[in-house]
Formats: structure tokens, sequence, C-alpha cells
């Protein structure tokens, strides 16, 4: 039976390629399925199946191979697990922590499960050699010696793995197309759906379809493409530059090109090293691979040797319009009464700005364009002003520095950036970005422009989040209700979370307004699978259970932290004739109520006690024969011990109380009053251990990341509410 093998180019799966090549099973490789979309299996009859794991399995049964799903249940249930597992190496946070497990695992063992190679071993190990460079480097530092024993032992045996990786995997991971047809898979002629290659003299125009929108650099040649994503170190990457960065990394990896990092560090009054620093590391959390960092720095001199050219050619002059005088002119089209002074006198003034006088701080450089045109942007832009503050990087060398409008098209050029990604938020600025370039005499650079990404209730002006920083509204740039990289991160957020909420948008042009709500419910599906669960029980009002019939002497047994994901470990339970539970709870229960106690059994309360209409003592019995499928309620539960641990559980709020501000809007009119909520709480014992980052889920409560490990007894174990995608109540 005929079997086409559907997927995303950007996503394939290797694990269903490597299994059917093992196999002998022969599949025809399709890759036009957009950017998060599960593969599928078409057989010839029609039927379907979804689904990387779906399709193991499958392939695990049909298989020549003997136990390549196991020779039992209980093996196959096994293989369950790491299948399972498997993605985890696609989360760069996580990468070593699961390297670290399956290590672990095979210090004894060959084969992850039984005594030959299963989907299972295939899995994991396509895991590992679609992250490309990463595995790669850390392969032969030697950290991993079991992993990378059996990573090895597998690629000698099975030839065919080194092919597939070769059409399937660049250095940057998973994504390369498919180079060559290999042996026992055809290649579909449905492939020109997605990848349409055009070749006239040396070109190469690749079209795909991402998430409903068409990829298509114009002019762009594989091997050639030159991207640079350019943050001004003014403030911490935030979500909005993240799509940016994700773009140019995408299309790098789909054309082959490279990727610079370029600071435009042209204003010395907003930028820092701490921005700088802080950048860089936004970008690593990112995951984006570059080739190297250049500052727009680097390039004054030359800059500076252009505005002097400009200035001679009579293509710029040097006005001392005061600064409102000039914008109203601008507007008005007026020209100023500085544009046709003589060279020299341009000249002359220029020396002054250079040398920081007390004449040259009253001055600018402007180009000499259009004051007539329509597009304001071309009215006369200012390309020099004075600045005589020390600069991040160089000091005080310099008394003048660029404006972006200049220094941009420059350098572009000059670095070989041969497509300049632009928000539309640019757009009337692109005609000036040609008419510099061309001014200057330098080789063109394509611009392609993308919506900017703008988030409901949230404010992205570097400038206002810098206020809410100085004024102590936040406790800084990484604060959770801050919508920057390391905020969004510090609050719980997945970067593979977000880099498919902004995969799925692509690189459209239409300006939209997004949800958060989309993007935690992207977050939930991923940290739902593999996080540990643990018990809290509010300190306000909490409320004993009596068990007559319970332990005399407290017990403990060891159960998994999470049911379905062995990697998630294991935890001690205490179980104690005494329990507490949260109010709410307790005051939903009646008497003679048969209830079930998670990871125990059912009781029944035999008596309530109240004062003033509080419920504050509850007396039972344990009824473990009890099915848990009679009851109604079912409640978390903490011992009666001095080894619980203090929580402190936080949630936030977002910082403005208008779903979108018009311009006319004063973001200070639309401040949030509250946006932070302190709850203290008991946790489980184990809860010592967790470390911070670590994300776990608090039994019908919620998801929360560790911010504040446990320190002592005195000092409370600090907990962030992850949002799960629904709606959320007002903290107020």
């Amino acid at each position: 039976m005929e079997i086409s093998l559907l997927f995303s180019p950007e996503s394939p799966p290797l694990s269903v390629i490597v299994a059917a090549r093992i196999s002998e099973v022969a599949i025809l490789p399709d890759p036009s399925l957009p950017p998060a979309s599960d593969p599928v299996f078409v057989f010839s009859s029609g039927l379907k199946l979804h689904g990387t794991n779906t399709l193991l399995r499958y392939l695990g049964r049909v298989s020549s191979l003997s136990n390549f799903y196991g020779q039992d249940a209980l093996e196959s249930a096994q293989i369950d697990e790491w299948l399972e597992h498997a993605t985890i190496f696609s989360y760069g946070s996580e990468f070593e922590t699961a390297c670290g497990h399956v290590d672990a695992h095979l210090a004894l063992r060959t084969f992850l499960v039984g005594y030959s190679l299963s989907i299972a071993d295939v899995s994991i190990w396509s895991g590992l050699a679609g992250t490309g460079q990463r595995w790669e480097s850390l392969r032969k530092s030697k950290k991993y010696q079991n992993l990378a024993r059996w990573f090895n032992s597998i690629t000698a045996e099975y030839g065919v793995l080194s092919e597939v990786t070769a059409s399937y995997v660049g250095k940057r991971g998973l994504g390369k197309a498919p180079a060559t047809s290999s042996k026992g898979i055809e290649p579909s002629s449905s492939q020109a759906v997605s990848r349409k290659e055009n070749v006239t003299n040396g070109e190469v125009v690749l079209k795909e379809k991402t998430g409903g929108f068409e990829v298509d650099l114009p002019g762009a040649k594989v091997g050639e493409v030159c991207l640079r994503f350019a943050p001004e170190p003014s403030g911490y990457l935030h979500i909005g530059h993240s799509k940016a960065a994700l773009l140019n990394q995408y299309f790098a990896d789909r054309y082959k090109g490279r990727l610079i990092i370029r600071f435009d560090d042209t204003n010395p009054s907003k930028e820092s090293n701490e921005f700088v620093e802080n950048v860089l590391k936004d970008i690593e959390t990112l995951g984006i691979k570059y080739d190297n960092v250049t500052y727009t720095s680097d390039f004054f001199p030359q800059l500076l040797d252009m505005a002097e050219s400009l200035i001679v050619k009579g293509k710029a002059y040097v006005d001392d319009t005061p600064r409102e005088q000039m914008q109203k002119e601008r507007m008005d089209g007026i020209e100023s009464r500085c544009r046709n002074n003589s060279g020299d006198a341009n000249l002359s003034l220029w020396k002054e700005m250079i040398a920081g006088s007390e004449r040259g701080l009253q001055c600018c450089v402007r180009g000499k364009l259009d004051m007539q045109d329509p597009n304001k942007s071309l009215r006369d832009p200012v390309y020099y002003r004075c600045n005589p503050v020390p600069h991040h990087r160089i000091g005080t060398t310099y008394k003048v520095y660029p404006t972006y409008d200049f220094a941009c098209p420059f350098v572009d050029s000059v670095q070989g950036i041969t497509h300049a990604l632009r928000s539309s938020e640019y757009h009337d600025r692109n005609a000036q970005y040609d008419r510099i370039m061309a001014d200057m005499e330098l080789r063109p650079v394509q611009i392609y422009e993308f919506s900017r990404l703008n988030m409901v209730y949230t404010l992205l002006s570097k400038r206002k989040l810098l206020w809410f920083v100085q004024n102590g509204k936040v406790d800084g740039w990484d604060d959770p209700r801050f919508p920057t990289v390391q905020g969004i991160v510090r609050r719980g957020l997945k970067i593979e979370a977000l880099i498919q909420f902004i995969l799925q948008q692509g690189a459209s042009k239409n300006l939209n307004l997004m949800e958060w709500d989309k993007l935690w419910t992207i977050n939930k599906k991923i940290i739902d699978p593999v996080c540990p669960r643990h018990t809290a029980v509010l300190e306000d009002r909490r409320v004993i259970l009596s068990l007559s019939n319970g332990p005399e002497k407290p017990f403990v047994r060891v159960i998994p932290r999470h049911k379905k994901y062995e990697g998630a470990g294991m935890k001690a339970t205490t179980y104690t004739r005494r329990i507490w539970l949260d109010y709410a709870d307790a005051s939903l229960i009646s008497e003679g109520e048969e209830v079930t106690l998670m990871d125990w059994g059912n009781a029944i309360v035999k008596e309530i006690k109240k004062e003033n209409g509080i419920v504050t003592q509850l007396h039972g019995v344990l009824h473990l024969e009890g099915s848990v499928k009679t009851t109604k309620l079912k409640l978390t539960w903490l011992p009666e011990t001095d080894e619980l641990v203090n929580l402190l559980l936080l949630e936030f709020d977002h910082l403005i109380k208008k779903k979108k501000l018009e311009e006319e809007d004063d973001f200070l009119d639309n401040l949030n009053e509250c946006t932070k909520k302190e709850t203290a709480a008991l946790g489980d014992s184990n809860m010592r251990n967790l470390q911070r980052g670590e994300i776990i889920q608090l039994e019908r409560r919620g998801y929360y990341r560790c911010d504040v490990p446990f320190i002592r007894p005195s000092k409370p174990i600090v907990l962030f509410a992850i949002p799960d995608g629904r709606q959320q109540a007002s903290l107020n």
C-alpha cells in the first residue's frame, strides 16, 4: 500500500523518516504543510494517520524488525513514555536536562527499552540529531558519555541514518530541505506545491506556504542572502523584537544565508552596556543562531566621511534652526533659511559640530531631499546631531552622532546586507531609505516588510517601559508583568511556545492586535505533558480533617510527580490521621458526604464544626474501598506535619487597563491600579527541592514557575502563576 508522508519543511519528522528507512517501509515525502503542523500519513486508500508518535507506532507494528514496538505490552508502554520524552529535545532551555536524564538511564543499557532497537531509540536519536550543531558540540565534549556511546553505536549500525540527517538537518537543526531522494523514499511531485524553484541565471526564488502566507524574498539567491537583526541597545528585547529576530532567523535558514546581529548604537543618551549584554542574552534565549555581532559605531569614521562628502556635493547642509521651528517647517513644507548656504559655510559649521563647540551644539546636518514631497519623511531629514554624552563603547571620541535614518542605509549596504526586514510601521520611511542610499551612491538593499506585533493591554514602546522601571512600578526589565523576553520567560513562558506563536502569524504585512490568551494556550500544551505535580493549601482559614481510622503513625509512599511522564521523577507523600484542606473545599462538604482524597482514596465526613457560620474543623473516616467514580468532590490535601514548606503564590495582571491605546490616549491615564496579588500557602515537603525556573502544576490550582527556591523554613518559596489561556478575573 502506497504511503505519502505530509509534513512542514520547517520541521520534518526525522524520527518517522528514520524509522521508515530502517523498517524498509517505502514512503513518499511531501513537505507541503504549514509550520507547526503535525505530520500525516496518507494511504492510497484515502485513510490518514496524524502525529509523529502515531506514525511511529504504526511503523513499529508493521516493521520487519523484531520487537521494534516492544516484545510485550509492558515494553510497548515503556516505549510510549520515551516517545513523549523525545519532544523535550526541541525545547532549548530543557535540552541538557533531557540529555542528563537519558544519559543516566543508559548507564547500564545498550538500548532504551529491552534488548534490541525500538522506535524509542529512533525517537530519542532523532531528537538529538535534529538539533544539529548543538548536539554535535555536546557529543564531542564527552559530558554525557553514556548517551554519546549509545548515539554513536546506533549511527554506526544503521548507515542510512547519516543519509537522512544529511538531507534534512542543517547546522542550525531541522528544517533543511531534502536535496536528493534516498533509498526506499521516493520524492513526491507535490513537493513543488510548497517549494518552487525558478532558476534563471543562477537565481533561485523560494516560495513556501507557511501559516497562510507566502515567503518570497525578492531577488534572493540561495547561499547569497545576508540579513541583519538590528536592535537599539536602549532596553531589553520584547515580544515585538522577538518576531523580527525569529523572522530573520527563518529567512537565513530558508536561503542558507548569513545573519548578522548589529547594535544600532547611535544615541548615547539612551544606550548602555547593560542593554547590550541583556539583548545578547535574550537573543541566546530565543535560540537565534547568528554569524557575528557588529555595531553601527564600528562605522562611525566612514559615516563621518560620507556626511562630509554629501555636504561637499550639495546633497546635505548644516542647519541651526531651533528644533520646534524646524518641525513646524517640515510639516508645512517650508524650506529652511539655511538650505541654500554655501558649501564653505556648511563645512565651517560642520567642523564646529565635530568639535562639540557651543556654536556646533546649535546645529544639525540635514539631507537636501524634497521639502514639498507629500511623504514628510523626505522633507530634509536630519542626518547628524550633536550629543556631548559619552558613548557606552567609545567614550568621548565623538561629539556628533548619525541618526538611525542616515546610518541604517549606509551600514546595510556596506555590510553586504541583501534584504533588510522592517516592520510596516516604517513603511513611509522606505522611500527615504532608498533615496538616501541613492544619494550615497551605494549598492541598493531590498526592503522586506512585515507587520509589527501588537498585543492587547500591552505597551511595547521602550520609552514607556522605561518609565515603569524608573518610577518603581515594576521590579525591573525582567518583571513578569513586562512584555520583555526576560519578563515573559520569568512568568513561565517556554520559548518554543513563543516561536510557535510568531511563526503561526508569519510575515504578514497586515497589522494585527494579538491576544495573550492564544500564546498562553500554546504554552500550556507544552508544559502540561511534562511538568511535575505538587500540592498546596492556602494558609487563610485552612481546615483540619481528622480521620478517626487514619494511620496511627505517619507513613510515606513514593509516587510519581507526573503520572504520565516518568521523566518528572518521584515524590514522597506522607499520610497522617489529621490532614489540611483548603477552606474553599471544606465549605462545600456536607455532613455524611463521601469525598475523594487525591492520591489516597475515599473518606466520609461525619461531622462539620463551625463558628459564626465558618467551617473550622471536620471529622471523618477513611473509606478506601469506596469508588472514586461516585464522589462529587476530589480534594487536594496536605498532611499535618512540620515538614510542610511556606509558599508565596503571586498572580499578575496587565499594566494597563485599556485593550488598545489609541494615538490620542495617554498611557498614564490608563494604568491598572492592581497588577500583583500575593497569597500565602503551605506546600508539600518535596517542594524544598524545586530549582529556580522550574515549572510545576499545583493540582487543582494551576501552573507555576519557581522564582525563589527554598532557602530556609522562615523564607517562603516564591511561585509565579502561569496563565493557561483562559480568561482570568481581575485581581481587584
